[in-house]
């Protein structure tokens, strides 16, 4: 008796748009953090209408791919190829303790051992990419007492970029909007990771002098600092409801 096999289907009219779309990122050079076309001309280079292009580019940004700025366009967040497998992922949305307790677990792995590789891989001018990403989020911490949030994540993903592990850079793009929870004052603490700024310089020390160790500690220790102001935020939080 013969298997009953359904018939092989072949490439939607979506897949074949989101293959148009990667063709065209190629063609062009694109690199995470371009901007693409308007909508309007990628409708017109990929002869389909506004409506497709819109829905293509609604599921990269569900994947994380790209990121949409209101008033500014669409920026490419992470490298496309077709023979990529797209993986999305279901993230925690709330600004409660365990929800952020639970998005910081995942920053300690992903942390630490970027924070390794960085430190056995990177080149003499990767460090000095990410020097240079150190100095400008101290200096906006200085000067915005504290509030360098965009700074903060400039210098953490020059990490990710530089460990030599593409996948690294592709998962934190994903979890942009979770990660920056952490600078939104979270559980009401005013001074949330004030206290993991003096981390920042001594785990680049540990990647500048190729030791893998120290910045696997300093990592971890960077990252305890945010916990204890999670678990900081919670207790005061108990404390107000009681009164």
């Amino acid at each position: 008796m013969n298997p009953i096999l359904s018939p092989v289907q072949t490439s939607s009219r979506d897949d074949a748009v989101l293959n148009a779309l990667v063709d065209f990122v190629a063609s062009e050079g694109l690199k995470p953090g371009d901007r693409l076309p308007t909508e309007r001309v990628l409708a017109e280079y990929l002869k389909v209408s506004r409506t497709t292009v819109r829905e293509a580019l609604t599921r990269w940004q569900e994947l994380g791919l790209v990121e949409r700025r209101q008033g500014s366009g669409t920026y490419l967040r992470s490298a496309v190829t077709r023979n990529m497998l797209h993986m999305p992922l279901t993230l925690p949305s709330g600004n409660d303790f365990k929800s952020l307790m639970h998005t910081l677990e995942i920053r300690r792995g992903l942390e630490a051992e970027a924070a390794v590789l960085c430190a056995e891989r990177a080149s003499d001018d990767d460090i000095a990419f990410i020097e240079k990403k150190l100095v400008v989020m101290e200096e906006a911490f200085h000067a915005r007492a504290g509030m360098s949030s965009e700074e903060d994540w400039d210098f953490h993903l020059a990490i990710f970029q530089t460990s030599g592990n593409p996948l690294f850079e592709q998962i934190i793009a994903a979890m942009y909007e979770m990660f920056h929870r952490f600078w939104e004052h979270p559980l009401g603490v005013r001074d949330f990771g004030h206290a993991s700024f003096p981390y920042h310089r001594t785990l680049f020390n540990c990647i500048a002098a190729r030791d893998p160790v120290g910045a696997r500690a300093e990592a971890l220790k960077l990252i305890a600092t945010v916990e204890d102001d999670l678990r900081r935020g919670a207790a005061n939080l108990r404390k107000q409801s009681k009164t």
